[in-house]
């Protein structure tokens, strides 16, 4: 094994876990902000990047076509969001209708074609996989920083407000949102398109970053989210107290898992078996806290 192969797969392992670590704090709003179980990320982490490299095939500018894909995630939450409070439908189960609908509606998007190309010298991608070794603007870490920081500040902004308020209120006790006169409703369609839309976005990112998208790119996506959730909620819950810092401990959380993905797979692992270590590195995180509360526990009894 040589160290200096990992040396090199690092940057690569940074930037991807950059931009996984924008759809993580998408998972993280309907996770812990609204106390809901959204499984509709494995279908629009594909649709931001589907809708983002066929409208820049077609020519349209790199920035509308971002801002169409971004849309496009926040009307798959809204189709989540309906499912649940118009149908009564629960959470989990609208969710994997919406991810199920999903499926067929990208490959329609994608003109009914399992992936699609977009090369970095033909089109102005924001992020690509050859820059990453570059040490100016165009290296993806930089610029997946610089979207990060505007998405933070953006949320930091908005759960601020009142409406923001309200969406937080309404995952912290949703009856007693009700009595104050909150519509919860409409905070939870909101928080789902919020969601799915910063979703999409990286999913747009990870398109233009990889070169091409697939309508497979957003199987087991939940698990990353959720993987960086946790490892964040581990290694930051007692210091990062602030909701900009807690936004920021989850990309690091993001970025965090996949240098630990690059280590195992440097160390020989398959990389067919990496859906199970994905798996296993959220249930071990998951399973953290719990086992600190057991040796707070028994220590206390001894």
């Amino acid at each position: 094994m040589n160290l200096t192969s990992l040396l090199n797969a690092l940057p690569g392992a940074v930037a991807q876990g950059l931009i996984w670590g924008i759809m993580a704090i998408g998972v993280y709003i309907t996770y812990k902000v609204l106390d809901l179980a959204d499984l509709t990320v494995d279908g629009s982490m594909a649709t931001g990047g589907a809708v983002c490299v066929m409208l820049m095939l077609n020519g349209v500018n790199v920035y509308l076509a971002l801002l169409c894909a971004v849309l496009a995630g926040m009307l798959a939450g809204l189709m989540t969001g309906v499912f649940h409070t118009a149908m009564g439908i629960p959470p989990i189960l609208s969710g994997i209708l919406t991810q199920l609908s999903l499926y067929s509606v990208n490959l329609a998007i994608m003109g009914f074609k399992a992936n699609q190309g977009i090369n970095v010298t033909k089109y102005a991608l924001i992020v690509s996989q050859r820059n990453v070794r570059e040490f100016d603007l165009s290296n993806p870490i930089f610029t997946s920083l610089i979207v990060l920081a505007l998405v933070i500040a953006a949320l930091y902004w908005f759960f601020g407000t009142e409406l923001g308020s309200s969406l937080r209120a309404t995952g912290a006790n949703g009856a007693m949102s009700r009595a104050q006169g909150i519509n919860t409703n409409v905070c939870k369609i909101l928080g789902l398109m919020i969601s799915n839309g910063i979703v999409a976005l990286s999913s747009a990112m990870l398109s233009h970053y990889q070169g091409f998208v697939d309508v497979n790119m957003g199987r087991g996506a939940i698990v990353i989210g959720l993987a960086a959730v946790i490892i964040s909620d581990v290694i930051f819950g007692k210091l990062f107290r602030n909701f900009a810092l807690k936004l920021t401990g989850v990309a690091i959380g993001a970025v965090i898992y996949y240098i630990v993905i690059q280590v195992v797979l440097w160390l020989g692992l398959n990389t067919n078996l990496l859906k199970l270590l994905s798996a296993l590195i959220v249930a071990v995180f998951l399973a953290v806290p719990y086992w600190k509360s057991n040796m707070k526990g028994g220590r206390g009894r001894a």
